[in-house]
């Protein structure tokens, strides 16, 4: 038999953390673990609490309460406070923070402690893994935003901390060069062993990166697990429509099933004449070209077709965005199809829902979603 692996170790522990300003709470009771070598994405709406909770974490900004450690190390709760400087952590952040009047090999040396010839070799270490090694001597005004990029990261792998926290760092970035430096970013990172917590706002970057993520809303973490389990299971309406629109189809539960102009739909544990939200993405909406307005047929996993008259239609590159009007209730729909389909305004045409891709929640009240069920 093979010995199991040993279990990765926790770098970097935060409990119970809360700030509050002006007696409010901005990061309210939030905990999260990242073990060495993993990536969490914290990703949430401007204002929800996610730079403040990376302030905190880097000791730059002193919690209310709560504790955080690195390494099993308490640097943070009631009675201790490790300065930012003393706790392993390096930082990484939109504007790159280079110092103009130093070279790049200046730049990366910053901060490195030992002899000079240590420094040195491990400068020259980093700007060969980023391939900046023919850059050494150059200034930060003479390199491209994604060659400052890599200075950047360079600079803070360069005392290897035990923690890396990034604060949208490649949000100044153009998209032609924004995933190629995402990739060179992830892969010395995880080579290096570094417990990573990068701050986005983007939920297409938080998939593409993160290991894990935890979704941040109103100072707290609302949902927290692998990319995958995020999207395909959100926790509620406002976690499934933050990675993308949504289709809201409302109605009222009764006796464990809500009728919709799809069919009837099982909504377990909701009581009798609770209103509902039946959500799904554009894409599970399908068009049915075959019925070509033959009337709506159940279809197995699919329910009853749907009637609705196309109100526009725009192709978007690789697909196409079809709005509808469904006859019966006027409820508005999008689909998603692959491709170029752009019907003319006020075409009928019946619609499919892929009912293993539907989510179900109680219906919002007071602009919130209610948890799944």
């Amino acid at each position: 038999m093979h010995a199991a692996p040993p279990p990765v170790a926790t770098r970097l522990d935060v409990r119970g953390l809360t700030r509050r300003f002006g007696g409010a709470p901005v990061v309210d009771n939030l905990s999260l673990a990242v073990p060495a070598g993993q990536v969490t994405c914290l990703l949430g709406p401007s204002g929800c609490g996610k730079t403040t909770t990376l302030r905190m974490i880097a000791g730059v900004e002193r919690p209310d309460s709560g504790t955080i450690r690195i390494d099993g190390r308490t640097v943070s709760d009631d009675r201790t406070f490790v300065p930012p400087e003393a706790r392993s952590v390096g930082l990484m952040f939109q504007d790159f923070a280079l110092f103009p009047h130093l070279t790049v090999a200046q730049n990366v040396a910053f901060g490195l402690r030992g002899d000079r010839a240590a420094r040195a070799h491990r400068v020259a270490e980093l700007l060969d893994r980023v391939n900046l090694a023919a850059f050494a001597a150059k200034h930060p005004h003479e390199l491209s935003g994604g060659e400052q990029q890599r200075v950047a990261l360079a600079r803070a792998l360069a005392p290897r901390p035990r923690v890396m926290l990034m604060d949208e760092p490649f949000s100044g970035l153009d998209n032609r060069l924004r995933d190629g430096i995402r990739d060179v970013t992830l892969e010395i990172l995880k080579e290096e062993g570094t417990a990573v917590l990068l701050v986005t706002h983007e939920p297409d970057e938080a998939l593409r990166m993160g290991d894990e993520i935890a979704l941040m809303r109103g100072g707290r973490i609302v949902q927290q697990g692998s990319p995958y389990n995020i999207y395909n299971s959100p926790v509620d309406r406002a976690a499934a429509a933050f990675f993308s629109d949504v289709n809201v189809i409302r109605g009222v539960s009764r006796g464990a099933l809500t009728d919709t102009p799809f069919g009837a739909f099982l909504t377990p544990g909701h009581a009798d004449g609770a209103e509902v939200e039946i959500v799904i993405r554009p894409q599970h909406l399908k068009i049915d070209f075959d019925r070509a307005g033959r009337g709506p047929n159940p279809t197995p996993g699919d329910g009853t077709a749907a009637r609705g008259l196309v109100l526009r239609a725009r192709f978007r590159g690789r697909e196409s965005l079809v709005e509808f009007d469904m006859q019966g209730d006027h409820s508005r729909l999008t689909a998603l199809v692959p491709g170029v389909f752009l019907p003319k305004p006020g075409t009928p045409l019946w619609l499919m829902i892929r009912r293993d891709r539907c989510f179900v929640f109680p219906a919002a009240r007071n602009g919130e979603s209610g948890p799944a069920r």
